[in-house]
């Protein structure tokens, strides 16, 4: 580390003068010295007596080593204080003559010499041989010398040179003609000229921060450095191909190693590369585009190729294609902007210009039959970031229609129509909440589409029904809910872990809770319910299961059924479940009025010893329609129905009482060879088996059909069920000759009493339970008569508020105002105007409808 006044050489007899103004090191002036020779300065207090007596040297030792001094001084003694005496002036030494003009320009041109040689050391990569801190202060001096300019310009010439000739070459040299081995030369040459362009930025920093710093025409070192690296290497070549050209060639060929899985792909070497050029400044103008061409291209190869595949092979190939190039944009430092018209291309390549193939409806359908969630997923995913995402309404919503009206026609499996359906729509409301995000508009076309193949005419037609089946089968539905409760369910239905988590989280009970399950099911089943025009026929066939189900007590939870009259209620109104609600309290009344009929039977003397008798009293308005029935009963049973009919009619005054034998149930106490049993059956079950307490029986030992008609009063299809149900099926407590499925006449039974059941109490009434084919079109052919005369009220209702409507206004209102009930096609309208034209009701002029008063 040399100073301002010495030579750039070490030795020590140099005579050349310095510049600097600065005080050499090592100088002392004449105050600041003191010699040991030297006079003290004059005055009392500075004089000291001298000790030549030892014992007073010995004492002032002693007072020194004690910190006193002597108590006497002998003041008269000589002393070696002399006055006036010893040196009398500071001699200076090695005092530099004042520098001369010649040995100034000397020590500048021989600074510049030192700087330019180790230059040369840096750029062969060797020590420079002069300390860093002499060079730098050489700078410092040429600097304040005024060579600023000069010096700058000296210093971008050598660098010019020296990346022109050694370093390109270099890299030339050493990258032969692969574009993978001129980018790893090129940076390899990147590192070595950063590093060598580190250790001069500390040299010539002096230069950096007071030249150039507020210089506008000059480049700071760094910048400097930056420029001519990037000019030589990449924007210019002397002699032979562009090392910078092929450098940025290989960096895309790294990329494709990477994207065709080439086991030559170097991860370091691009994540560097980029760097590098973001460094340069060249990477947005010089490779971004030259990247951008060649992704393009490769996603159109890449589209082309896979297009040929399945649906879900193509969605799983782009979503994993995307996947790899964003996180390679994100691993090795890609822009930012990079990546958005990189991914933008992606999206427009693959998903926008095969959007027939992602939208093909059949492809789509096949994926939501194997309910491939991830598929779909990824697909709508696919389509979202492109925006298009809407455009997958049509096809989902043609699948919908298509599916589902599929599941309605199939009339080989009418009775599991609504399980399918729901089926389908659970799998629809998953597809929802796990591939389409919740989204609401995929929701909404589900629901038209629901709409659109359950209101289907064509579904009417396939059945023949002429009313809409759907209602009659959700009724059914419901009804077995309500009288199975969950366990009638497929598991597929139950609510999963996320819809658990989805109901705790809106406030709602845990489906995990039972009831809370069932009900959960009943609003599914309601879902369906909502999209019927008819409804009609569910309030039909509802109030007929409600019916058996309160009066045979099959209900599962009375709690469930007063929560599904209060779901009905709510969803159509008081009129729609005006009947059902009178259905229960009828039920209450008639518990009050037996409570009250044992009571009398108690307080007279005619308490029912043998036999229990629990009437329940119904309002016709209120109840379905049921045949009436003759039916021979046993005698004890016929004097207890008198007996309770005079009490009701004496009671209750001009009421009448119609007995519906075809609902009545009871338990039947039999004695077979392997031990008693409690048969619980039918009115008409119960009247055949104890028939044959009462007869006996012929030489064969058999009792005939007609016998048993004869002598219950059953006859036709009654009888045939009644005995098929107890010879024929499960529970066989009858036996038929000959043996069989069907009952004819000429068929003869006897008791089975080899019958045996590990019960004790067997129910053997199912067959109660169940509606017959009769039942079923007699109920829709009377809700197709009840949609005629709700027409015509209608008709008059419109009429009498408009007085006079035409033709093609009146059939709109009517369709408008009946729709709720069920669809009416405008011809059956037409027929009811005609019907009330002809009772004087309404009037025909031209076009035109006059009401009349």
């Amino acid at each position: 580390m040399h100073s301002p006044g010495s030579s750039p050489h070490d030795g020590p007899s140099s005579s050349l003068a310095t510049p600097s103004k600065r005080k050499p090191v090592g100088a002392a002036t004449g105050i600041h010295s003191r010699q040991n020779s030297g006079n003290p300065p004059p005055g009392p207090d500075h004089k000291r007596a001298k000790l030549t007596n030892p014992f007073d040297r010995g004492v002032s030792r002693m007072s020194k080593v004690l910190g006193k001094r002597p108590e006497i001084v002998d003041q008269t003694k000589s002393t070696s204080f002399q006055p006036c005496k010893g040196a009398k002036k500071l001699v200076i030494k090695n005092l530099r003559a004042a520098p001369q003009g010649d040995d100034l320009e000397r020590y500048y041109n021989v600074t510049k010499e030192g700087l330019i040689d180790a230059l040369q050391s840096i750029f062969d990569q060797k020590q420079p041989r002069q300390p860093l801190e002499r060079l730098y202060r050489g700078v410092e001096d040429l600097c304040r010398h005024g060579a600023s300019k000069e010096l700058y310009e000296a210093l971008q010439e050598r660098c010019e040179a020296y990346l022109k000739n050694d370093l390109f070459r270099s890299i030339v040299a050493e990258a032969n003609s692969s574009s993978i081995n001129t980018l790893r030369s090129t940076y390899k040459h990147w590192v070595i000229w950063n590093s060598q362009s580190t250790i001069i930025r500390s040299i010539f920093s002096y230069l950096d921060r007071s030249f150039l710093l507020r210089s506008k025409d000059s480049l700071q070192i760094n910048d400097m450095a930056i420029t001519l690296f990037r000019r030589t290497v990449f924007l210019s070549s002397p002699s032979g191909p562009n090392p910078g050209a092929k450098s940025l060639a290989g960096m895309c060929d790294l990329v494709d190693y990477d994207r065709r899985g080439d086991t030559r792909f170097d991860t370091a070497l691009l994540r560097d590369s980029i760097s590098m050029l973001n460094v340069l400044n060249i990477y947005g103008k010089s490779f971004e585009p030259r990247f951008l061409k060649a992704s393009k291209s490769y996603f159109e190869e890449f589209a082309e190729e896979q297009s040929t595949t399945s649906l879900k092979s193509y969605i799983s190939s782009c979503e994993k294609l995307l996947a790899r190039e964003d996180y390679r944009c994100t691993a090795y430092n890609f822009d930012s902007t990079t990546k958005r018209q990189l991914m933008e291309s992606a999206h427009t390549i693959l998903v926008q210009n095969y959007s027939e193939k992602l939208l093909d409806g059949g492809s789509i359908g096949k994926l939501l039959d194997e309910n491939a969630v991830e598929s779909m997923k990824a697909l709508y995913d696919l389509l979202r970031l492109s925006g298009i995402q809407k455009q997958l309404r049509q096809p989902w919503e043609e699948y919908i229609k298509e599916a589902g009206s599929a599941i309605v026609n199939d009339t080989s499996r009418g009775d599991e129509m609504v399980v399918r359906l729901l089926e389908f729509r659970r799998s629809l409301d998953l597809m929802i909440r796990d591939a389409f995000n919740r989204d609401d508009e995929f929701t909404y076309s589900m629901r038209q589409a629901f709409g659109s193949f359950i209101n289907d005419r064509k579904v009417q037609s396939s059945w023949k029904t002429g009313t809409s089946k759907v209602g009659e089968m959700i009724a059914k539905y419901i009804d077995m809910l309500l009288r199975g409760g969950l366990k009638t369910l497929p598991k597929s239905l139950l609510s999963d872990v996320k819809d658990r988590v989805d109901a705790e989280q809106s406030g709602q009970a845990s489906t995990g809770d039972e009831d809370a399950e069932l009900d959960r099911q009943l609003d599914h089943a309601l879902e369906l319910f909502r999209f019927i025009e008819g409804k009609d026929v569910f309030e039909a066939f509802y109030k007929q299961d409600l019916a058996r189900r309160l009066l045979m007590g099959r209900s599962a939870s009375a709690d469930a059924e007063r929560s599904m009259l209060a779901k009905l209620k709510n969803e159509c109104g008081s009129n729609f479940t005006h009947n059902l609600e009178q259905m229960f309290r009828d039920q209450q009344i008639a518990r009050d009025e037996m409570t009250s009929y044992k009571a009398w039977c108690e307080g007279n003397g005619h308490a029912m010893k043998d036999l229990d008798l629990n009437v329940n009293i119904l309002s016709a308005a209120a109840w379905p329609t049921y045949p009436d029935t003759q039916l021979v009963l046993p005698d004890n049973i016929a004097n207890q129905i008198e007996h309770f009919e005079k009490y009701y009619i004496n009671k209750h005054t001009g009421r009448r009482l119609t007995w519906k034998h075809s609902l009545a149930n009871c338990v039947v106490k039999a004695r077979f060879k392997k031990g008693a049993k409690e048969l619980l059956v039918s009115a008409y079950q119960a009247v055949v088996l104890t028939f044959f307490n009462t007869i006996e029986y012929n030489s064969t030992g058999f009792i005939a059909y007609n016998a048993i008609s004869t002598a219950t009063g059953l006859t036709g299809p009654d009888l045939d069920r009644t005995l098929q149900s107890l010879a024929c099926g499960k529970y066989r407590v009858l036996t038929k000759h000959p043996k069989g499925r069907d009952v004819n006449p000429s068929d003869t039974f006897t008791i089975n009493n080899a019958f045996a059941d590990p019960k004790y109490r067997v129910k053997i009434n199912q067959v109660q339970l169940k509606e017959t084919k009769e039942e079923n079109q007699e109920t829709h052919e009377r809700v197709a008569q009840d949609r005629q005369f709700e027409c015509q009220a209608a008709i008059v209702r419109i009429m009498k508020s408009r007085k006079t409507m035409t033709h093609a206004n009146l059939v709109a209102e009517v369709i408008n105002q009946t729709k709720t009930r069920g669809a009416i096609e405008p011809a059956e309208i037409k027929k009811n105007i005609e019907k009330l034209i002809e009772k004087d009701y309404l009037e025909r002029e031209g076009s035109s409808y006059t009401y009349l008063a």
